[in-house]
């Protein structure tokens, strides 16, 4: 069991990305859920009732989700990998996590989505390719990746890797 837990910082809309990323995720659930006390209302400013914090699993992945403010927002710093099984998997997820998102963020796998948090949607035999130590190889498939592949293609990813 880990016991470090990505905190998700969101602008209010916690309770709403939340169910929109368990929506998404096949194996997902809402653990629990904290509402903002009466107190501290001066320094936090959210009304007593409103949602502080989800916690949630996607993929047997823990994460929270703080509904805060405006003052922090998410970039292409930190991403979440989504290692996908085959092409119909990649398509499910990139098309899911997509919709409302930030297209001009879409390159090599990771995409934004409308919340503005970035996502690696990527074969799962890529990190064992990345690490092959034949560069002959690696080459290709860096090569084939950055020729404007936005969703990754495995077939075509494949074919580059092998010499095909």
């Amino acid at each position: 069991m880990s016991n470090i837990t990505p905190c998700l910082w969101f602008d209010g809309n916690a309770e709403e990305a939340v169910k929109y990323y368990t929506r998404i995720f096949k194996k997902a659930k809402i653990v629990r859920t904290s509402r903002y006390p009466e107190e501290g209302y001066e320094i936090h400013g959210m009304k007593a009732g409103k949602v502080l914090m989800i916690e949630f699993e996607l993929n047997g992945q823990k994460f929270a989700a703080l509904n805060a403010g405006p003052q922090f927002k998410f970039n292409e710093a930190v991403s979440f990998q989504v290692y996908c099984k085959d092409q119909k998997e990649i398509d499910y997820y990139w098309e899911k996590l997509s919709q409302g998102g930030d297209k001009r963020a879409q390159q090599c796998g990771w995409l934004k989505d409308k919340f503005g948090l970035s996502w690696q949607i990527v074969p799962a035999e890529m990190p064992k390719m990345w690490a092959d130590q034949d560069t002959t190889k690696t080459n290709r498939l860096m090569k084939a990746m950055l020729q404007n592949m936005k969703k990754l293609n495995i077939k075509m990813l494949r074919r580059a890797f092998e010499g095909k």
